[in-house]
């Protein structure tokens, strides 16, 4: 099966290491990231939602707009729009983009930063509301005819958009999360479901959740499964290891000094979300997992998104995504610390890697298939 690259489209140059230099939409910077994602072999790139940062819809158009290629992953919260206006949202920029958009929605994992918003929602109410919020803009997406909706969370009446998506039937909706009602709500709904980066074993106890909660929804087919990882690679395992060393200290040095980061989904203490919960877990087992895995970056940031690293050399870290493919997993995922660096090195060294070794692996599938169909014959 193929493989994608998932990067990110930041707004502005900071990271966890390092603040940013700049404002917070930085409109220079957001299209030399994205072009540089675009010029090195990604699929495309994720602008991500948080409740006090630059728009994601907006950003994503501007980019859409300049680039040819890069296809976008916009996340949305359900809480910061109604349903029928966020579908003429997507189903424009749809058309900005000439059919590359796909959805993220984001349920939302920390009772405070959904209430900055004014969302004051349980968790489990806001899953239920995301479920329901989902199936109205895949309708509208679809339905040239008015309809009414009478839901728990939303009612209106005799809607229909005038603008739909070039996409048919429609755009791909993207889901995250690690909890059973994540599993259930992405497992009826999603097209691509998206892990945090774990070890090999329990990723797949995620995918075969995710699979079966997909089953129990009556589905005859599966979401795509996209893991999440922060690769830090070096010409040298040696200098790789070194660098890992100094990204988690620039991380400790900023929390040490009180200085706020690009990750503000967590107040204090304990994260709410079960998928921080599972990092700080598996942090707290061990620091290095399989192949590469490594987490003291998780545990420095207190399970904060996306944080599990990925350490070596480009073979070595390529490596360790092959072994995610061969679970099932076709969609990778990565974010390094040094924003525009990292996406330019990923691409030029291990990207090509990762897909040379795909494409052998599925030769060698088809020409096994092909020899067990000759001797059926």
């Amino acid at each position: 099966m193929p493989v994608e690259f998932l990067g990110i489209a930041a707004t502005n140059d900071g990271s966890e290491t390092g603040p940013r230099s700049g404002a917070a939409f930085d409109k220079e910077y957001t299209l030399r990231l994205a072009r540089a994602h675009e010029d090195h072999g990604w699929d495309r790139v994720l602008f991500a939602y948080g409740s006090g940062s630059p728009d994601p819809a907006p950003a994503a158009a501007y980019i859409a707009a300049r680039l040819d290629r890069l296809r976008i992953l916009l996340a949305h919260r359900p809480n910061v729009s109604y349903p029928t206006y966020a579908a003429k949202t997507f189903a424009t920029l749809d058309q900005i983009s000439d059919g590359r958009l796909t959805v993220h929605f984001i349920t939302g994992g920390n009772d405070h930063e959904q209430r900055r918003e004014g969302d004051t929602l349980t968790k489990d109410e806001r899953y239920a509301r995301t479920r329901e919020y989902i199936r109205i803009v895949k309708k509208i997406w679809t339905t040239h005819e008015p309809f009414d909706h009478e839901g728990e969370h939303y009612r209106f009446h005799d809607f229909v958009s005038d603008v739909f998506p070039v996409q048919q039937p429609r755009p791909g909706v993207s889901f995250g999360g690690s909890s059973p009602a994540a599993y259930a709500a992405g497992g009826a709904e999603a097209d691509i479901y998206c892990l945090w980066g774990e070890p090999l074993e329990r990723t797949a106890e995620q995918i075969a959740a995710v699979k079966a909660a997909a089953a129990a929804a009556g589905r005859s087919d599966v979401p795509r499964i996209q893991v999440a990882f922060r690769p830090i690679i070096a010409p040298t395992e040696e200098l790789a290891w070194e660098k890992a060393h100094r990204t988690v200290d620039a991380i400790r040095a900023r929390k040490e000094r009180g200085e706020a980061t690009t990750v503000r989904h967590h107040r204090r203490g304990a994260p709410e979300n079960t998928g921080s919960q599972r990092l700080i877990s598996i942090a707290e087992a061990g620091e290095r997992y399989d192949r590469a895995l490594w987490t003291p970056t998780a545990a420095a940031t207190g399970g904060a998104g996306n944080s599990n690293a990925l350490v070596g050399t480009p073979e070595t870290v390529a490596q360790a995504l092959l072994d995610y493919y061969d679970l099932g997993v076709d969609i990778l995922s990565a974010r390094g610390y040094d924003l525009l660096g990292d996406a330019i090195d990923f691409g030029r060294h291990v990207i090509p890697i990762v897909r040379e070794e795909v494409a052998k692996r599925d030769a060698e599938r088809a020409a096994r298939g092909q020899q067990t169909l000759a001797a059926v014959r």
